[in-house]
């Protein structure tokens, strides 16, 4: 088995149970498993593969628990729109997707997502117009190397039938069940290190019924996957839920089987003191998106109240077409400070249900922030392998060299550096063991699995066929 190891980081944060931070520390990997962590001195000299990361902060892979990669093709449209609005100005553009469309913008929104210290992303893909497929954007995650969870994503309620998206960008339920049922048996891998997982995804309350919700929670359950939805994102999805279902948004899932310790939502920017307890006491994860959520004008959610409740919390930087881009470090910067202006302090419930918030400068912390981009993300996805580091962990890692312009003055905490300053391209991402970004001859981040000039130049050649289409 091939060796690795890196060595003489001038900070090493473990992200482990005690949350260590070593000066001077390493890691040693065989194959793709961490066999020793610790400072350097107490690491094996040798190694098949070395790298010295001197003046550099170590740190675990960074987790994206929601994302929506085909939209890397349809970024920065609708600029001023809500949520609403922008779907169905976007819709008609989506719907002339194709599948080389969906292949393309996979291997885009994942290089950039990987180059910014992402070594496990989910993403969920809901939208299938012409012969779109999700194998090929499995086959993008594969050939990029980074750890991956497909979500098969699904939209039957079209106009026609009271939802929002036009019919011709539906799908039959039937169809829709048969298919994730063929994905599962065909990609899932549900062992420790696995580089691939499905994810059974309804896109929302106002784009699927509520049959397809619950044969979709029966079907997964039945394979043992996890399930996945967007949820409580906007005022005017709570009233197209109060309007169509009788219920807010948390209750009506509810009583569909939606909750649990095998279910994630994304958002989750409305919710009552009531229903975040009840997330917390089932395990119910959530998917906190905040620059989508700043950009379409949806909100800012509890964050705070969700960890004071013990509900699971990741970081999501959700589709390119609504941050509009995919760096996790920015992602968790943002979430840093969108919390300091509005943090989920809780005050007394609102006549309409909701909470009131309070501001507080030290509502969060930039090592807070990183743990929800890496052990918050992990226990979202339900992996019990990533996260920290630690013997035993899978071998995701990444790393920074701190010697760059932008944290002149804030070596004396390289951790908070990487959260407060400006977010960089970061420059070694190692996933499952392999190097996967390395810095070129020039000290550039480059991704190792792929020459991305051609792809870049062919996502805008199909970015620009869609919109004049």
């Amino acid at each position: 088995m091939s060796t690795l190891l890196l060595k003489n980081a001038r900070l090493l944060a473990t992200m482990d149970d005690k949350r260590r931070e070593i000066v001077d520390g390493g890691l040693f990997v065989r194959h793709n498993v961490i066999e020793q962590v610790g400072p350097t001195a107490e690491l094996p000299a040798t190694a098949d593969t070395i790298i010295d990361l001197t003046d550099h902060v170590l740190l675990p892979g960074l987790v994206n628990t929601h994302h929506h990669l085909y939209q890397t093709l349809t970024r920065a449209l609708a600029p001023d729109a809500d949520l609403f609005t922008w779907l169905k100005t976007l819709y008609p553009i989506w719907a002339n997707l194709t599948d080389e469309a969906i292949y393309i913008s996979t291997l885009t929104g994942l290089a950039e997502l990987a180059l910014s210290g992402c070594t496990t992303s989910s993403d969920h893909l809901y939208i299938y117009p012409n012969d779109c497929t999700l194998d090929s954007q499995i086959r993008a995650a594969q050939e990029i190397g980074v750890r991956f969870h497909a979500a098969r994503g699904s939209m039957s309620l079209g106009e026609s039938q009271g939802g929002l998206p036009p019919d011709r960008v539906t799908e039959k339920e039937p169809f829709i069940l048969r298919d994730s049922q063929r994905l599962i048996e065909t990609y899932h891998d549900g062992s420790r290190h696995a580089m691939l997982r499905v994810v059974l995804a309804p896109c929302s309350p106002f784009s699927v019924t509520p049959d397809l919700m619950r044969e979709t929670a029966d079907l997964a359950r039945s394979y043992q996957v996890r399930l996945h939805t967007h949820l409580a994102e906007t005022l005017e999805e709570e009233e197209f839920c109060l309007a169509t279902f009788g219920q807010r948004p948390v209750a009506y899932v509810e009583s569909l089987g939606w909750t649990g310790d095998d279910v994630w939502h994304a958002h989750c920017v409305h919710m009552s003191s009531p229903e975040i307890e009840l997330f917390g006491r089932t395990g119910t994860g959530v998917a906190h998106c905040p620059c989508s959520n700043m950009r379409l004008a949806s909100g800012i959610a509890p964050v705070l109240a969700w960890r004071a409740a013990n509900v699971p919390v990741g970081l999501g930087v959700d589709g390119s077409a609504s941050n509009d881009s995919s760096h996790m470090l920015a992602e968790a910067r943002q979430a840093m400070l969108l919390q300091r202006v509005a943090p989920a302090r809780y005050l007394s419930e609102t006549p309409g249900g909701r909470g009131g918030f309070a501001g507080d400068a030290g509502a969060m912390s930039a090592r807070q922030a990183l743990e929800l981009a890496t052990r918050g993300g992990a226990a979202v996805l339900g992996r019990d392998d990533i996260g920290y580091l630690a013997p035993g962990m899978s071998a995701d890692c990444i790393a920074v060299n701190l010697n760059r312009l932008e944290f002149a003055g804030a070596l004396h905490d390289p951790l908070s550096a990487l959260v407060f300053c400006q977010p960089p391209w970061v420059d070694y991402a190692i996933i499952n063991g392999k190097v996967v970004v390395e810095p070129d001859g020039y000290g550039r981040s480059q991704l190792t699995t792929l020459d991305l000039e051609p792809i870049r130049q062919r996502h805008n050649q199909i970015a620009a066929a869609m919109i004049a289409g």
